[in-house]
C-alpha cells in the first residue's frame, strides 16, 4: 500500500541513475581498455574505498594467496626475456664460434684482431664465450627453450589461478552485499520508498551491485599484476643497464602528457556522445510506446524528422569522440617506436663497445615492450575502481538509511483479532513544517463496516498506512482488540488485514499462486471457491490453460479490470478478520461492479472493514461514514444523516450525481 506522497517525492533516477554509461556501448580510449570514458567519481573516495575493502575483509586469506600467485606469474614472466636473451647469446656466440679456425684460442684471435687495426671487433669478441669451430650448442640451445616454454606456460597457469580465485572473492562479495541490500530494504520505512523514485532504487539494487563485482574482478586482479610487473621490470631494466633504463624512463612522462591531454578533451566528448545516446533512446521509447497515438494523429512524419535529428547529433558526437580519443594508440605508438630506436641504437653501441652483450640488448628491448603496457593497464584499473566506488557510494547510502522502529523484544499476540480498531489522539505529518492529522480520534467496533470519504490529500490512505504501521505515529496511539499496534510484531499486526487496492499488484506466475498469495496453504477447491465468490472464475475458465495459465511481470496479458477481480479472490481466500478496501472496483464495469459488492457484502459480513471511496454510491450501506478533510474528521454519520445533515458530505454526494443546467443562449 502507499500513501500519499508528499511534495517533491521522486528524486530524479531511473536505470541510469547510477550515473554510468549502458554496458557494452562504444569504449574508446587507452588501446581500447575505456580510458576515454569519463568515469563516475565518487564524492568521498577514500571513505568509499575504505568501506568497499572492508567488505572484502572475509576474503583476506583468499587475496593473499591471489598476491602471492601474482607475485610468482609476475616473476615468470619477468625472467622470460632474461632466459631468451642467453639463447640469444648462445646462438649469436655459435654462430661466431663457427666461423673462427679450430684449434686456436680466443686470445689468439683477438690478438691477431689487434694486430690488424680491429680493436673494437677484437673487444666485443673478448666479452663473448667462444669456442673457435664448435658452433651453436643445440642441446644447450633446446634445454633453454623447453625452460622458457614451461615458464610460460606455468606463469599462465598461475594467472588462471588467481583470476579464477579472484572471481570467486568478488562474486561472494557481490553476493554478501546483495543479500544486505535485499534484507535493508525489508526495514526500510515507507516513507523512503515515497522520496525514491522505483527506477533509482532499482539502479542502486542491480546495476551498481554488479557494476562493482565486475569492475573488482577486472580491476584488483589486473591493478596487483600490473603494478608488480612496473616494479619487477623497472628492476630488471636497471640490472641490465641503467643507462638504457634512464632512456626508457623518459618516454613515461612523454606518454602520460600525451594521454592527459587526449583524455582531457576525449572525455567533454564521450560525455555529449552519452547525452545524445540518452536523448535517442528516449525519443525511440516514446514513439514505440505512444505508437498507436503517434499513428492516430498523422505525427509518424515529426517522429522520423526528429529520431533523424537526434541520430544525426549522435553521429556527430559520436564521431569525434572516436576520432579523438582513437590519436592516443598512434601517439603511444611514435612515443614506444622512437625509444625503441634509441635502445637499439645506444644498445648496438655498447655491444660493439663490449660493455653489453647482444643478448643483453634484446632482452631489454623486451623489457622495455612491456614497461609501457602495465602503465597503461595501471591507468585504466584505476579508472575502472573509481566506477565501482561510485557505484559502492549509492549502495552504502542506501545501506545507511535509518530503518523503521523495530519490534519489541517481547511483542503482545493478537492471535485472530475480533476486529476492535481505536485512534486515540492519533497525529502524523510527512514533513515536520506540514501537519496532515492532528488529534484524530475514531472507534470502531468489530464487525463493523467504516467507509472513508473525503478529497484528494484529505488522508484517507494515509489513516490505513498508520493502521498497519507502514508509518509511525508522531502523537497517540492506535489499537487492534485494545492493545498497542506498537507492541505487537509487525507480521502478526498485518497478518490481521486483508488489502484490496485501487492500483493492482500481481507477480509473475501462474493464476492460482497469485490467488493463492494469501494463503500459501489453501487447497484447489478454497482456490476455486474464493475465484467464484469474486465472480473471476469464469473468465479464468476461458483462458486455454485455465488456473495454470502464467502471468508476465507486468500482467499485461489481462485486463485492468480482470487484474483487480483476480486481487478481490485473493483477499477472499485471505479470510482476515479486517478487510482494507482502497478502490477496490474502480477497474471494473458496472455490472462487475454490483456483482462485486454483493460478494463483499458476504465477504464483510463479521468483519471490521475500512472502504476508501471516491464514488460516493458504493458506501451507502456502511455503518458509518467518516468525511475527512485535511487530516481531520469533519463529518461522521450513516448516508442518510449525513445527507440530511447537509453539510461537506452531502455537497460532494450532491457533485456527482447532480449535472449542472444547459446555458441558455
Amino acid at each position: 500500500m502507499s500513501g500519499p506522497r508528499p511534495g517533491g517525492t521522486g528524486a530524479p533516477g531511473g536505470a541510469a541513475a547510477g550515473g554510468r554509461p549502458p554496458m557494452g556501448g562504444p569504449r574508446g580510449g587507452m588501446m581500447g581498455m575505456g580510458m576515454g570514458l569519463p568515469a563516475p567519481k565518487p564524492r568521498d573516495f577514500r571513505g568509499s574505498m575504505g568501506r568497499l575493502l572492508g567488505e572484502l575483509r572475509p576474503e583476506r586469506p583468499r587475496i593473499a594467496l591471489v598476491i602471492v600467485l601474482a607475485i610468482i606469474s609476475v616473476t615468470l614472466v619477468i625472467l622470460g626475456p632474461r632466459i631468451l636473451g642467453d639463447a640469444t647469446n648462445l646462438i649469436f656466440s655459435g654462430a661466431i664460434s663457427a666461423r673462427l679456425p679450430a684449434g686456436v684460442t680466443v686470445d689468439q684471435v683477438i690478438a691477431g684482431l689487434r694486430a690488424d687495426g680491429q680493436d673494437q671487433l677484437a673487444t666485443m669478441l673478448g666479452a663473448m664465450r667462444l669456442t673457435p669451430g664448435s658452433g651453436i650448442d643445440m642441446a644447450a640451445l633446446a634445454r633453454i627453450l623447453l625452460s622458457l616454454v614451461g615458464i610460460y606456460v606455468v606463469s599462465s597457469l598461475f594467472s588462471w589461478a588467481q583470476a579464477y580465485i579472484m572471481a570467486g572473492v568478488t562474486q561472494r562479495t557481490v553476493y554478501r552485499l546483495r543479500e544486505r541490500v535485499d534484507r535493508k530494504l525489508a526495514r526500510l520505512p515507507l516513507r523512503y520508498f515515497d522520496g525514491h523514485s522505483r527506477g533509482d532504487l532499482l539502479s542502486r539494487v542491480t546495476n551498481d551491485i554488479d557494476n562493482i563485482g565486475q569492475s573488482l574482478q577486472q580491476s584488483l586482479t589486473q591493478l596487483i599484476s600490473s603494478l608488480l610487473t612496473i616494479v619487477g621490470v623497472l628492476a630488471m631494466m636497471f640490472l641490465i643497464s641503467p643507462i638504457l633504463a634512464v632512456v626508457s624512463l623518459l618516454a613515461v612522462p612523454a606518454s602520460i602528457g600525451i594521454t592527459i591531454v587526449i583524455i582531457g578533451r576525449s572525455q567533454k566528448l564521450f560525455a555529449a556522445q552519452w547525452a545524445s545516446t540518452g536523448a535517442l533512446n528516449g525519443h525511440v521509447e516514446e514513439m514505440h510506446t505512444g505508437h498507436a497515438i503517434v499513428k492516430a494523429f498523422g505525427r509518424q512524419r515529426e517522429a522520423i524528422e526528429a529520431f533523424d535529428r537526434e541520430n544525426a547529433k549522435l553521429y556527430e558526437a559520436s564521431y569525434r569522440a572516436q576520432a579523438i580519443s582513437g590519436v592516443i594508440q598512434p601517439a603511444m605508438n611514435v612515443v614506444s617506436n622512437l625509444n625503441y630506436v634509441a635502445i637499439a641504437v645506444i644498445g648496438g653501441l655498447r655491444v660493439a663497445a663490449g660493455q653489453l652483450s647482444l643478448g643483453d640488448v634484446v632482452a631489454f628491448i623486451q623489457y622495455s615492450r612491456q614497461f609501457t603496457f602495465p602503465i597503461i593497464q595501471t591507468a585504466s584499473s584505476v579508472n575502472v575502481l573509481q566506477s565501482a566506488v561510485a557505484s559502492a557510494e549509492r549502495v552504502f547510502e542506501l545501506l545507511d538509511e535509518g530503518e523503521e522502529v523495530a519490534d519489541p523484544a517481547a511483542p503482545s499476540t493478537l492471535g485472530r483479532a475480533r476486529g476492535e480498531v481505536a485512534f486515540e489522539d492519533v497525529s502524523f505529518r510527512y514533513e515536520p513544517d506540514r501537519p496532515l492529522i492532528d488529534g484524530l480520534d475514531l472507534h470502531v467496533e468489530a464487525g463493523r463496516t467504516v467507509a472513508i470519504v473525503g478529497p484528494t490529500g484529505a488522508g484517507k490512505t494515509t489513516l490505513v498506512n498508520l493502521l498497519m504501521r507502514f508509518y509511525e505515529l508522531d502523537g497517540g496511539r492506535i489499537t487492534v482488540d485494545r492493545i498497542d499496534t506498537r507492541s505487537v510484531d509487525r507480521d502478526d499486526l498485518r497478518r490481521q488485514f486483508g488489502m484490496v487496492l485501487q492500483d493492482t499488484w500481481l507477480f509473475g506466475g501462474t493464476i492460482r499462486e497469485n490467488i493463492a498469495y494469501g494463503r500459501e496453504e489453501a487447497t484447489e477447491a478454497e482456490i476455486v471457491a474464493a475465484a467464484e465468490a469474486a465472480h473471476v472464475d469464469h473468465f479464468v475458465r476461458t483462458l486455454p490453460d485455465g488456473y495454470d495459465t502464467v502471468i508476465d511481470d507486468d500482467a499485461t496479458n489481462v485486463s485492468a479490470g480482470e487484474k483487480q477481480l483476480l486481487t478481490i479472490a485473493r483477499a477472499f481466500l485471505a479470510d482476515p478478520p479486517v478487510l482494507i478496501l482502497d478502490e477496490a472496483t474502480s477497474s471494473v464495469d458496472t455490472r462487475t461492479e454490483v456483482l462485486i459488492q454483493r460478494a463483499m457484502e458476504r465477504l464483510m459480513h463479521g468483519r471490521t472493514t475500512f472502504v476508501i471511496a471516491h464514488r460516493l454510491s458504493t458506501i451507502r450501506e456502511a455503518h458509518t461514514i467518516l468525511v475527512m478533510d485535511a487530516g481531520r474528521i469533519v463529518e461522521q454519520g450513516t448516508h442518510d444523516e449525513l445527507l440530511a445533515g447537509k453539510g461537506f458530505y452531502a455537497d460532494l454526494y450532491a457533485s456527482q450525481f447532480e449535472e449542472p443546467l444547459p446555458e441558455v443562449a
